[in-house]
């Protein structure tokens, strides 16, 4: 069975944002999720996490019928995720910003050491700084350990590269590597093609609101009709 199986999502804000999607991600999966500005791909994720309702269709994860819990059991269940923009809680440290996703973890889960998570995104040095003290990557780290200190089965990453340099990109790709070789199915929102065809094993592009294609990096760049949507006719 799927890990995540969502089916026939549709979502409308006076237009069709999403129309009958279906995705399937199996355990251990690194999944990417492409399209256009506006083609859906972020409202797909707050569906996924519960911070919008779907208008139509259904989301199982775990086998289990998540499609009207609210966002915090979903996270409880495993489901974590990374914002576009980082919003840390600036007036406290690096490790006290994780304290409030921790303590909305599920309990019966394993405790996770906020330090650990700190050390292997290679920020622990920082555990006392405000986040305003932070760089453009050690921000990206630190909304990346907010998420995995609840301890994810499933790890939703919206554009968590965006605004990196070339060296930073290929650093957090090897976090990212290290965190799927240790059993965390991923799902990338990424517009920096390189990172999300290095990284991704299958990949879905959304455009317009629809599944227009999905496959291998490889058969996606030769796909004919992503490639109208991204550059038109």
């Amino acid at each position: 069975m799927p890990l995540l199986e969502i089916s026939k999502i549709t979502k409308y804000f006076g237009f069709p944002a999403l129309s009958n999607v279906d995705i399937q991600i199996q355990e251990g999966d690194r999944f990417g999720l492409i399209g256009p500005n506006g083609s859906g791909k972020t409202t797909l994720m707050n569906i996924i996490t519960g911070l919008l309702a779907a208008d139509g269709g259904k989301i199982l994860f775990k086998s289990e019928d998540i499609s009207s819990l609210p966002a915090y059991k979903r996270a409880r269940m495993g489901i974590a995720r990374t914002f576009q923009v980082p919003k840390p809680f600036n007036s406290l440290s690096v490790v006290d910003n994780l304290s409030v996703p921790l303590r909305n973890a599920n309990q019966a889960k394993e405790k996770v050491d906020s330090l650990e998570i700190l050390r292997l995104l290679r920020i622990d040095s920082k555990a006392e700084a405000k986040p305003g003290e932070l760089t453009q990557i050690e921000l990206r780290k630190l909304e990346l350990a907010r998420a995995l200190v609840q301890n994810p089965t499933l790890l939703l990453l919206d554009e968590a590269m965006a605004g990196l340099t070339g060296v930073e990109i290929d650093e957090m790709l090897k976090i990212l590597e290290n965190l799927s070789e240790q059993g965390i199915s991923i799902l990338m929102i990424e517009h920096i093609m390189k990172a999300v065809m290095s990284f991704s094993r299958k990949i879905v592009v959304l455009n317009a609101g629809m599944k227009i294609a999905e496959g291998r990096p490889e058969e996606i760049l030769n796909n004919k009709e992503v490639e109208r949507a991204y550059l038109g006719e």
